[in-house]
Parts: structure tokens; C-alpha cells; sequence
């Protein structure tokens, strides 16, 4: 198959920092690419700086493009909900306020579908005590974050691990997403 025959989808998740939800995604077979952004508010182009006031409506968020004949779209929303803590209404970990709340940006009515199905799973899975907050919404304009943000574990290594341990983010999927 041409690359030019190649279908491609895009899968849009906000979970807390974005610097957090792009490694996990990052080495999966069919995943073409990944970005940090903004998305879900009302200012065009907004900036790092914006988003963290709370002004803008927008959510940090990743924006991945995948290959869906290599990757289900089912297996990329099992994967985040493996990333945050999804009953956490106001934010993620140490970071708090809107623009850091779970949520699965929808592409299509399938996309729409196959996440509430899959957070419903997740609810009666009995992982959580706590109903899941994570809220499904259309997607909406997305803009790509300033260019330090862009893959920042790599560029920025002790600080990311460091980041990721201090938050707790961790040591809560440690806990709840024990790896056999």
C-alpha cells in the first residue's frame, strides 16, 4: 500500500500535562505521530502562558495521528485510560484547574461510541471506587503548543522523570495498572 493509499485517523485525549501522555503512546506499532496542544476552548492560537490562566477554555491535550488497519482505536483509548486517573474532576495529580481535566476528544460518531463504551467498561471494571469523571466532547480546533513542549522527555529527560515522579502520576498507575 502507497502512503498516499494509507488511511490515517486522528485520536485526541487530554490527561493532566501533556508532556505525560505522549511516551506511553509513542512507541506503539501504527502511531505516525504525536503532538502537544491546546484544544476545546474559545481562543484561537492561544499560548502556553494563556492556557495555564484558565481564560482560554482550553485543555492540554495530545493530538495523535494513527494507522488504524496497525492500531484500533479501542487499544488507544485502553492505553489512556491507563495514563491518568480518570475520577479526578479537577485535574490531574499536582496539576490542577480546567485546562488539566480528563478528556476524549471525538473525531466521528464511531470515535463517540467506541469511548463510551469504553469508559463504561471502565466503570463497571471495578478499578475505581469513584465514578469516572473523564467527560467525552467533539473535537474542535487544535493547536500545536510551542516547540519546547514537543516531545519534552526526550529533550528535557531528568526533568520529565523527575516531573512524572513528583506529581505522583506514577505511582498511581503503579497501583492501579499493575504490569504482570
Amino acid at each position: 500500500m502507497s502512503e498516499a493509499e494509507q488511511r490515517v485517523e486522528l485520536a485526541t485525549f487530554a490527561g493532566g500535562c501533556f508532556w505525560c501522555m505522549v511516551s506511553p503512546f509513542e512507541e506503539m506499532d501504527g502511531i505516525i505521530g504525536i503532538v502537544s496542544g491546546y484544544t476545546g476552548g474559545h481562543t484561537v492560537n492561544p499560548t502556553y502562558k494563556e492556557v495555564c490562566s484558565e481564560t482560554t477554555g482550553h485543555y492540554e491535550a495530545v493530538q495523535i495521528t494513527f494507522d488504524p488497519s496497525r492500531m484500533s482505536y479501542e487499544r488507544l483509548l485502553e492505553m489512556y485510560w491507563q495514563q491518568i486517573d480518570p475520577t479526578d474532576p479537577g485535574g490531574q495529580f499536582y496539576d490542577r484547574g480546567q485546562s488539566y481535566q480528563t478528556v476524549i476528544f471525538y473525531h466521528s460518531e464511531e470515535q463517540r461510541q467506541k469511548a463510551e463504551a469504553s469508559k463504561q467498561k471502565l466503570a463497571e471494571s471495578g478499578v475505581f471506587k469513584k465514578p469516572i469523571a473523564t467527560a467525552i466532547l467533539p473535537a474542535s480546533a487544535f493547536y500545536p503548543a510551542e516547540e519546547y513542549h514537543q516531545d519534552y522527555h526526550k529533550k528535557n529527560p531528568f526533568r520529565y522523570k523527575m516531573y512524572r515522579q513528583g506529581s505522583g502520576r506514577d505511582a498511581f498507575i503503579k497501583q492501579h495498572w499493575p504490569r504482570g
